[in-house]
């Protein structure tokens, strides 16, 4: 039986990268003012105009991917004689996980022998694109369906989530600091770095005084707690292009940095952190 690697739109790849390897994603919603976008890595709601609203006062919302969706998008690939692997954004994060369990479970109901793995990657944005990346390279050079998911598992954990946060107001709309805390982080030009621990929540870990400051800083994070720099590396920005490039070129200067995949977070992630949002995803040693 041939395996798919099914994921969703909060994994931050490249459009190109999904598209030259026909990755199935479903994806999640983004409602905004003036209207409500599929996230489909930028070509519905291009990424440019999604952070130029929100500069602007546009206040995002989002909503996850329902069981209907997951149970119609499972069943179509089940016909055509598949084995399922969903790699999905963190369940501490998202309800996406548990729409698939449900939708897995009806299926099973009615197809007892139906073929589907889950994996809640404890992950999201290009951390969870890493994970999605290894699964397709593992299937691409011949590896079996249990291989993949057995890797999964064992190494979903070793994926590392620093997250540089630009306007601390976005934060304090998601409930992740106090007004006081935001207003005076803001007057002290606060630039936190947010980290995913191993139950996938977002931890605050890190508060810098600057912003270039804050970019050194996860170069820092990079030399504790990487363990093969010539891993691939996802770094991913909320239309801070330069900042990517020159988060980029420090790794590259300072270690031996092979392969960098270098992305827009898309409106899942960006709806919460704001423009500005710059992040370094690798795979290393336990997370803290």
């Amino acid at each position: 039986m041939d395996t798919i690697i099914l994921t969703d739109s909060s994994c931050d790849l490249p459009l190109e990268f999904i598209e030259e390897n026909k990755i199935p994603f479903l994806g999640l919603t983004c409602h905004l003012s003036y209207g409500d976008y599929t996230d489909d890595f930028g070509k519905s709601l291009p990424y440019k105009k999604f952070y130029d609203s929100v500069r602007q006062g546009e206040m995002p919302t989002t909503s996850q991917i329902n069981t209907y969706t997951f149970e119609e998008t499972f069943k179509k690939y089940l016909k055509d004689g598949k084995a399922i692997i969903y790699i999905g954004m963190s369940s501490a994060m998202s309800g996406c996980i548990n729409s698939a369990i449900i939708a897995k479970n009806t299926i099973l109901d009615q197809m007892p022998n139906a073929d589907i793995t889950i994996i809640d990657s404890k992950s999201a944005s290009i951390g969870e694109g890493l994970l999605v990346y290894k699964a397709i390279e593992m299937l691409n050079s011949g590896c079996s369906k249990d291989e993949i998911i057995d890797w999964l598992e064992k190494n979903k954990l070793r994926v590392h989530h620093w997250f540089l946060v630009d306007n601390l107001m976005h934060l304090k709309r998601g409930g992740r600091l106090s007004y006081t805390a935001a207003a005076i982080g803001t007057i002290l030009n606060i630039k936190p770095i947010i980290f995913i621990n191993n139950k996938g929540e977002l931890i605050n870990s890190i508060n810098s005084r600057g912003r270039k400051k804050a970019i050194k800083s996860l170069i820092k994070l990079f030399q504790d707690y990487s363990l093969n720099s010539e891993d691939v590396i996802g770094i991913s920005h909320a239309d801070c292009i330069e900042d990517a490039l020159y988060l980029k070129e420090l790794l590259t200067e300072e270690f031996n940095v092979k392969k960098v995949i270098i992305n827009y977070v898309g409106p899942v992630i960006g709806a919460h952190t704001g423009p500005g949002m710059l992040s370094l995803c690798f795979f290393g040693k336990e997370r803290p």
